[in-house]
């Protein structure tokens, strides 16, 4: 992987691909969550009105969890730049 002209290789990306793997698996999870909130109710006629609500905010607490595990990987790259120079 480059960044920069840079090639990153090794230990270093490993370690770098793992800043923020729980939350993004999460977000994921909560995403699709929220979506089959979304899909019972508007496809059930009978389902509760609240749960429009309530898969969009489980959408939106996946999304900010995607947010928290890329600004993780930027803080975690900015702290180990001198490490992926050499």
């Amino acid at each position: 992987m480059t960044d920069g002209g840079r090639t990153i290789e090794g230990e270093a990306l490993r370690a770098m691909r793992a800043q923020g793997r729980t939350e993004r698996a999460a977000g994921f999870v909560a995403c699709l969550v929220g979506v089959a909130m979304l899909a019972l109710a508007r496809g059930h006629l009978g389902a509760e009105p609240w749960l429009v609500w309530g898969g969009i905010s489980v959408i939106g607490l996946g999304w900010a969890l995607f947010i928290i595990s890329l600004a993780r990987r930027l803080i975690w790259l900015r702290a180990h730049k001198d490490e992926l120079q050499g």
